[in-house]
């Protein structure tokens, strides 16, 4: 068989390249198309362009390349129509990829769509699904709750497990030479620091953490801190701690990065997937997040859930103390990561939850890559969804 993919951010390629050895697997003469990055090269795509070319966001970034993007989507699209694959499997970034798959399918009505990663409609703007239900035939979940949802829009959809699920976790033996390493006392409680990943969420998360951290440190003063973090804003961060009697680690590298969630024994966290990444390592966790003024306004009259943490949802608790939009303070989350450190009963309580929601994404099961591809075989078997 043969399948157009199409992969805008790397994100979406850590996924799309599992996929393409699972369909491999069930169909060793499968061949492959499309758009995409190192993974799925990897895999034995040849990007019609660069995927780095697609990883865009905001409206003030996508501004002056949105003549560049709109012909790229024609080109894609008309790379479909002419390869005229079994099925076009999109890959998330759902700006970019639902225009390709409905401008081919104007071209080829007949056209199998199947789209990997649902759009979060149990959050806010529901009305995304019934949109994308336009041009999309099959959807594969990687949240367990999400298929009713897409299923209500009209399309097929399968949970097909969370990439997390089998995501490298650093032993305990590593964590210790973790903390030896950095000579952090193997009694001292250690604290991850996590307040995001792009330089906006730093600047605006960082001195709310960095306070917080400090009010903790003065009731426990032998506290260690630790910040993972990423190349792009490694500087943000380091500048964050100079005032810091006892400098924290800050850790770039991911094997370092996976050695310090071994060693924790408790973080604090901006919204976001990172919760998953400290529930596969049963880290306690408090998470807090803030966005800009009038996005906080926008988003607090279409928000349609209790929490955003994926912990939360996933293992229908509410263990995990959030702080969003202006609760988003030091002294309620310094308050709340001294309580969990002194309550061996929250802690006991988040430890049950991550280790459900780890369940429910898929542990100790099938890979997420070879579910999607049995997910994408099936659809393809079972005939076109009636429109």
């Amino acid at each position: 068989m043969k399948f157009f993919l199409i992969a805008g951010e790397p994100s979406g390629d850590n996924l799309g390249g599992p996929l393409m050895a699972g369909l491999k697997e069930l169909d060793p003469e499968a061949e492959f198309v499309g758009v995409g990055g190192a993974a799925m090269a990897e895999e034995g795509l040849e990007s019609l362009f660069p995927m780095e070319e697609l990883s865009v966001m905001g409206l003030v970034e996508v501004l002056p390349k949105y003549r560049q993007l709109k012909a790229r989507i024609a080109q894609t699209a008309q790379a479909v129509v002419e390869a005229r694959p079994d099925a076009l499997i999109t890959i998330d970034s759902p700006d970019f990829c639902l225009r390709v798959a409905g401008q081919a399918r104007a071209t080829m009505p007949d056209l199998r769509t199947i789209h990997y990663v649902a759009p979060s409609v149990w959050a806010w703007r529901a009305g995304r699904a019934k949109k994308m239900a336009k041009v999309i035939d099959h959807v594969m979940a990687i949240l367990p709750f999400e298929p009713p949802y897409m299923h209500a829009a009209g399309m097929s959809c399968d949970f097909v497990g969370h990439p997390i699920a089998v995501a490298p976790v650093a032993s305990r033996d590593e964590g210790n030479e973790f903390r030896k390493a950095n000579g952090i006392d193997e009694k001292a409680p250690l604290i991850l620091c996590l307040p995001g990943s792009r330089k906006g969420e730093v600047a605006r998360l960082g001195p709310r953490f960095d306070e917080a951290l400090m009010q903790l440190r003065d009731r426990v003063p032998e506290i260690r801190v630790v910040i993972p973090t990423v190349k792009g804003v490694a500087g943000l961060v380091r500048d964050m701690t100079k005032r810091w009697p006892t400098a924290p680690v800050v850790v770039e590298v991911a094997s370092e990065r996976r050695a310090a969630f071994a060693a924790a024994d408790l973080a604090l966290a901006a919204s976001g997937t990172v919760s998953l990444d400290l529930a596969a390592n049963d880290v306690p966790m408090v998470i807090g997040y803030d966005v800009a003024p009038i996005s906080r306004a926008i988003i607090s009259l279409l928000l349609k859930t209790d929490t955003v943490t994926l912990v939360n949802l996933v293992s229908e608790t509410r263990t995990v103390p959030e702080f969003l939009g202006r609760k988003c303070q030091p002294g309620p989350m310094s308050r709340a990561l001294y309580d969990i450190l002194e309550d061996p009963k929250a802690r006991a309580e988040q430890h049950s939850a991550m280790s459900l929601t780890m369940e429910r994404l898929g542990r100790g099961g099938e890979a997420p890559g070879l579910r999607a591809a049995r997910s994408v075989m099936a659809a393809l078997s079972s005939g076109r969804r009636p429109r």
